[in-house]
């Protein structure tokens, strides 16, 4: 094995926050024993021992919630020594924390920078644009506790990127939200498309439309395109990379839905965080080793779905790029899996928009 990537939720959906468009709040009801869930020692060392005696050539942990900075500072402690205790030497292993920014202080931060965790900061843009989704559970805004967590983690040298969730607030100002972020020391940015369903099959208040998320991929691309190659944006990382006929790095533009397992606080395994169904538990680890939780016919068939395509994607001149997007966004407004992304016409408005520039860089670099 090459590769072992985990996505583990410690605390479950639980979460300090009420950000209004989180969906991962509603899978707190999968759960309704544990008010407030937290990993077992027993799971956590389980888990943990398995993965690293799989002795593939780089295992990753990305802990996500709900907040997993609720799990506190001593679980993060023990995720370290169990790896090192049940890894091998030269074995490459990496550790991500992807946090609201609320509950972090000097302690949190120099544990990060001692064992390079990578922590990736939930922040939406200035305080106007921040503050309209993501408040606390008193509905107080969150913004300047963010802040000063980025200003720390700055300080202590801690690795950082943004998470920006595009919602109906702030998709209207790409270049906003870019300047912000870069002129804060942000160089590498991850934006993510917000559509939920809301009454009578249709999108929640706070989802984006199609054409809104289109005009926002150009005007963020115009933006990035100024800064290249200093700034990351996600994005536009991985139409360079298909360009150069590269292994992807969003998931959503793959060719299968395998890319990690989803470990939930009490070892329950799920094939994606955007389908913790009932009907998509792979097994739990305290009962199955990753091994075979990895190839269990129900994540065979769940990753074989992306690459399901009907007539007007396999027509379309870009499917090579989008690879039909993530089946979330197929079926999340009762589509089938077949059909084609919500944001079908946000990509190919983008990649009209920017393809000529980005096959120039692509072979820039393939000349270098």
């Amino acid at each position: 094995m090459s590769h072992l990537s985990l996505l583990v939720k410690p605390v479950g959906a639980d979460c300090n926050l009420r950000c209004s468009y989180c969906f991962y709040r509603p899978k707190a009801a999968l759960y309704p024993e544990a008010k407030h869930p937290r990993m077992e020692n027993r799971v956590l060392e389980r888990l943990i021992s398995d993965a690293m005696g799989q002795r593939a050539d780089s295992t990753t942990f990305g802990w996500q919630g709900g907040e997993p900075a609720l799990a506190g500072l001593d679980f993060y402690r023990l995720v370290v020594q169990l790896q090192m205790a049940y890894g091998a030497r030269g074995q490459g292993v990496g550790n991500s924390l992807q946090t609201n920014g609320t509950l972090l202080n000097a302690e949190w931060a120099r544990f990060l920078r001692e064992y390079n965790f990578l922590v990736g900061l939930s922040i939406d843009g200035p305080a106007d644009l921040h503050n309209k989704y993501r408040r606390d559970r008193q509905g107080a805004p969150t913004y300047s506790q963010v802040m000063d967590t980025m200003r720390l983690l700055r300080l202590y040298e801690v690795e950082f990127n943004a998470l920006v969730l595009v919602n109906n607030h702030n998709v209207r100002k790409p270049v906003v939200l870019y300047e912000f972020l870069r002129d804060n020391g942000v160089t590498f940015m991850q934006f993510v498309p917000c559509v939920e369903p809301g009454p009578e099959g249709k999108p929640a208040p706070y989802s984006i439309t199609p054409s809104a998320y289109g005009d926002f991929l150009c005007g963020l691309f115009d933006a990035w395109l100024e800064d290249y190659p200093d700034v990351s944006v996600r994005d536009f990382d991985q139409l360079l990379l298909t360009s150069l006929n590269r292994p992807g790095c969003i998931c959503m533009h793959g060719q299968s839905c395998d890319h990690y397992l989803v470990v939930e606080h009490n070892g329950d395994v799920y094939p994606c965080d955007f389908f913790v169904l009932p009907d998509l538990r792979l097994g739990n680890v305290m009962e199955n080793t990753l091994e075979e939780l990895g190839n269990v016919q129900l994540r065979s068939e769940f990753a074989a779905g992306k690459s399901d395509h009907g007539p007007k994607c396999l027509q379309c001149e870009w499917l090579n790029y989008c690879r039909g997007g993530c089946i979330k966004h197929r079926t999340v407004l009762g589509g089938e899996v077949g059909d084609p992304s919500y944001f079908c016409e946000s990509y190919r408005q983008l990649n009209a928009h920017s393809m000529g520039t980005i096959r120039e860089l692509a072979a820039r670099i393939g000349s270098e």
